[in-house]
């Protein structure tokens, strides 16, 4: 009797233990075709509010929900890997081995921290090589980073789930936003070096420095920067500025040499005296024509220079300077037009004989 009975128990325990397994079986093979067919329909397990109480920020520090840091739309970090089915029977009795157990929120916030401390994100993806910038990429379990399309593509091309860089399988991955955020202040930090920079150039434009050598150069360079603004807009045809000028000097004298022809007067007799007292100190020795000696007169003030000799006669002029009488007229010949000036000075003249 006692027999029988055993028979029947342990008939009953291979029942059930045959029928746990068929079930554990046609679970896997069911769950392996919908993965490869149709792999769009397999559901991500998602972070909530409800579920994770903690959120992590891109430098590693812990924020509370209800702080002023959150994520904007589209940027939450969630859980890429499907739900875990139920435990199937073989698996509560402990024929076949239970899956791993799911990382926490605990969990995945130490491997978060200890991937922003080993700076994973501010390095370029080891698949692709690139940076990640606003691509999206997902945090493993190990707490290596990479972009999201290429770890799919890598456990495609390498037909198993192992991670390229510490080669540890059956990893949970997870979707993250850290590069897109780097990213975002690396590009927030160039504007802003470019804001203080502009704005620093204009403060030296504008403001001279309190240093002496300093505040020389700032004028300095503001007197050369008006310069070179008023030559900028100034005519910058040279010859017809210079013609121009010749022009005016030509006008110029022509309206002198009118007035002195007009109003010339000349000199008394007591003025020679004067005259002749500058051309004694003055001590002239040549005739500014012919470049020799002038003769040696006493030019009536009592008083003889010590000049050479010379056989020609010499002529003072209203102005001062002294000729040979054939050297001036020569020169008077030569003057075609108006009333000749002197050879020196340019001006009209009287002349007497000494």
């Amino acid at each position: 009797m006692r027999k029988g009975l055993n028979y029947k128990a342990t008939s009953g325990n291979l029942a059930i233990t045959s029928v746990a397994l068929q079930d554990h079986i046609s679970r896997n093979v069911m769950l392996q075709n919908l993965s490869q067919y149709d792999p769009g329909k397999t559901r991500c397990r998602r972070t909530s509010p409800e579920t994770h109480s903690k959120v992590i920020n891109v430098k590693g520090t812990v924020k509370q929900q209800g702080s002023q840091w959150q994520d904007g739309p589209g940027e939450k970090e969630y859980v890429l890997d499907p739900a875990s089915p139920p435990l199937t029977l073989a698996q509560k009795m402990g024929l076949v081995e239970s899956p791993a157990r799911r990382l926490t929120a605990d969990e995945w916030t130490q491997v978060k921290l200890r991937s922003v401390h080993e700076g994973e994100s501010k390095q370029p993806c080891a698949i692709c090589r690139e940076e990640f910038r606003l691509r999206s990429q997902v945090l493993l379990s190990c707490s290596h980073v990479f972009h999201k399309d290429c770890l799919k593509a890598f456990e495609r091309f390498s037909g198993r789930k192992c991670c390229p860089m510490c080669r540890k399988e059956q990893y949970e991955t997870r979707v993250i936003h850290d590069g897109a955020y780097l990213f975002k202040e690396r590009i927030q930090a160039c504007w802003r070096g470019y804001v203080v920079r502009k704005w620093y150039r204009h403060l030296r434009k504008t403001i001279p420095p309190k240093d002496k050598r300093l505040r020389q150069r700032f004028f300095e360079r503001k007197f050369q920067e008006l310069n070179d603004s008023l030559v900028q807009f100034c005519h910058t045809d040279v010859e017809a500025f210079l013609n121009d000028i010749d022009r005016s000097a030509s006008s110029s004298r022509r309206v002198f040499h009118q007035f002195d022809t007009e109003h010339v007067l000349e000199p008394q007799e007591d003025e020679w005296l004067k005259i002749q007292e500058k051309v004694i100190q003055r001590d002239t020795w040549d005739c500014p024509i012919c470049l020799s000696a002038l003769c040696s007169p006493s030019l009536g003030t009592g008083r003889t220079p010590h000049w050479p000799q010379s056989n020609r006669s010499t002529v003072l002029l209203s102005c001062s300077h002294l000729f040979h009488q054939p050297c001036l007229e020569a020169f008077e010949a030569f003057c075609l037009e108006g009333q000749p000036t002197c050879p020196l000075c340019r001006s009209l003249y009287h002349k007497i004989l000494v």
